[in-house]
């Protein structure tokens, strides 16, 4: 029984967590203010739970799952179109906001290695928060979210030195008289685990997944014994857990299966990011942040109003309109999960003490919460700019695309890769149209003619990189009731021309309720009852 009181801890902790979610809903709070809430209600204020072994045992997990579930959200192909920015933008980013929290650092009276990692905690925003708040407002794929994607995945390398670095100098503390040997050590790690990862994303993964996506179970399981394997890897290189595992999730989401991935592995979501945010506020020491919170107060601002107004000065150098600029710096106003796994590092190798950490938490968990309620006010905050002299000096908003493939235009989209809908895309290839195939299995995909996405059309966002908005019909082959439903709900939102297989006679009425364009009555009669209709109507030729 000896798991017993890590299973009771981590059983108050969801509890918690539950409650206070129930609240913040009721006083509408965002979700992540009320699981710090509940963890400093469970720790510092009333003392339910110490930072015990299987706390910390706990928070270790939760944060190894919450990084790997943060590196799958980080696929290249999103972020392609906005890779120019995010690397000019996210690099000179650090570069002034590490200048500027040293300076403010070393006004606040630290010094040496204490200011220097107290500014990269100011540094760095939490993917965590802005990858959770851009899905929940449908704004991940537009091209603000894109930018701030993209400039967290610089971030993202560039904290990854920074904690091979700051691992590396334990050995100073350790008594080896230098952090060089344990630097060298930890950079051919770092470049190993990086060798690794491209290889794996070139030869191992595509076929692995491919075979592995016809078994829900079987995906899922790998993909958790994928992020596992990398973390002992890791580990074996003298890297933290935490590398690996957001190594392994980046890894995966390159792969033309991550979307689907992604919705198999998503129910951890919820779990972790109460379990990680929980276990901060347990951690929190309030008479130290108590005695810091006038420097708190000083760093939060910083990190609040003068993060994103770098930001977006840079996003604005690069040409991008006032709106977007606007919308992509407030959504980096926070500091990051890895501030506190970077402040915790440097206790343990003796580069800063207890109290500087005390201010990188209660800093921390400021600003997190500051910039959720900012992040969900957005567009009220942008139209109060609107009305101010200031917008007329910003230059305008480009068209958005919402990530969709700019190739993409006018083009017909199938979905389920069944006996019909490979006849559909075959014969509308034959006629010359533009096709995007769509199914959840990849493997279905493969041999067909035109362009290919992999992923359920139950999100939003696999349609919004399908560009429905621009399309010119959407067809779906498949026999789920609830999918067709859905599908033609959202075409007809968008005044897209929608044709839906009636498998059965039961789904008609309800089809015919949403307002559908075409029935498809069975295979044979239904692709050529379908290419009689739209020559008829003039959308296919």
């Amino acid at each position: 029984m000896t798991g017993f009181p890590i299973l009771a801890d981590l059983g108050t902790i969801l509890l918690a967590a539950a409650a206070m979610l129930l609240l913040a809903r009721f006083i509408h709070a965002p979700p992540i203010l009320a699981y710090m809430a509940a963890g400093v209600m469970l720790g510092p204020l009333t003392g339910w739970i110490d930072v015990t072994a299987s706390v910390d045992l706990i928070s270790e997990l939760g944060i190894a799952l919450l990084l790997f579930l943060v590196g799958l959200e980080l696929s290249l192909d999103r972020i392609r179109d906005v890779g120019r920015v995010a690397l000019g933008a996210g690099g000179l980013q650090i570069l002034l906001t590490t200048a500027a929290g040293f300076g403010v650092a070393t006004w606040l009276g630290f010094g040496g290695a204490e200011a220097w990692i107290l500014a990269l905690a100011m540094t760095f925003s939490s993917t965590v928060v802005v990858v959770r708040i851009l899905q929940a407002r449908n704004a991940l794929l537009r091209t603000d979210g894109r930018i701030a994607i993209g400039i967290l995945l610089v971030q993202d390398v560039a904290v990854a030195i920074a904690l091979t670095v700051v691992a590396a100098a334990a050995g100073v503390d350790a008594g080896h008289g230098t952090a060089l040997p344990g630097l060298a050590r930890a950079a051919i790690g770092l470049v190993a685990l990086i060798a690794f990862s491209v290889l794996a994303v070139r030869w191992l993964l595509p076929p692995a997944l491919r075979w592995l996506g016809t078994s829900l179970e079987l995906s899922f399981v790998s993909a958790i014994a994928w992020c596992f394997l990398f973390i002992a890897v890791a580990h074996r290189l003298g890297l933290s857990v935490e590398i690996g595992a957001f190594m392994a999730g980046v890894t995966l989401a390159q792969c033309a299966i991550h979307g689907d991935l992604v919705r198999r592995v998503h129910p951890l979501v919820n779990l972790f990011v109460a379990v990680f945010f929980v276990s901060l506020g347990i951690h929190l020491d309030l008479a130290a942040a108590a005695a810091r919170w006038p420097a708190a107060v000083v760093v939060g601002a910083l990190v609040v109003a003068g993060k994103p107004l770098i930001v977006t000065g840079l996003v604005l150098l690069f040409g991008y309109g006032g709106r977007t600029a606007f919308r992509a710096g407030l959504a980096l106003g926070q500091m990051s999960e890895f501030a506190f796994i970077l402040g915790g590092l440097a206790v343990a190798s003796g580069l800063m003490d207890e109290g500087a950490f005390a201010l990188i938490a209660l800093a921390g968990m400021g600003t997190i919460a500051v910039s959720a309620v900012l992040m969900q006010q957005t567009d009220r905050l942008w139209q109060w700019i609107e009305r101010t002299p200031l917008a007329s000096r910003l230059p305008p908003d480009a068209p958005d695309t919402a990530g969709a493939d700019p190739t993409l235009r006018g083009h017909i989209i199938v979905v389920g890769m069944n006996a019909l809908g490979r006849r559909l895309v075959q014969n509308f290839v034959g006629r010359g149209e533009t096709v995007l195939a769509i199914d959840a299995d990849p493997k279905k995909l493969v041999g067909l003619p035109g362009h290919h996405l992999a992923g359920s059309t139950d999100h939003a966002s696999v349609l919004e990189r399908a560009g429905l908005a621009s399309a010119k019909l959407l067809v779906s082959a498949l026999q789920i009731e609830d999918a067709n439903n859905l599908l033609a709900y959202r075409a007809r939102a968008l005044d897209v021309p929608v044709g839906i297989h009636a498998f059965d006679a039961a789904v008609v009425p309800e089809l015919r309720t949403i307002g559908i364009d075409y029935l498809m009555a069975s295979k044979h009669d239904g692709i050529r009852q379908i290419a009689a209709e739209l020559q008829r109507a003039g959308v296919i030729d």
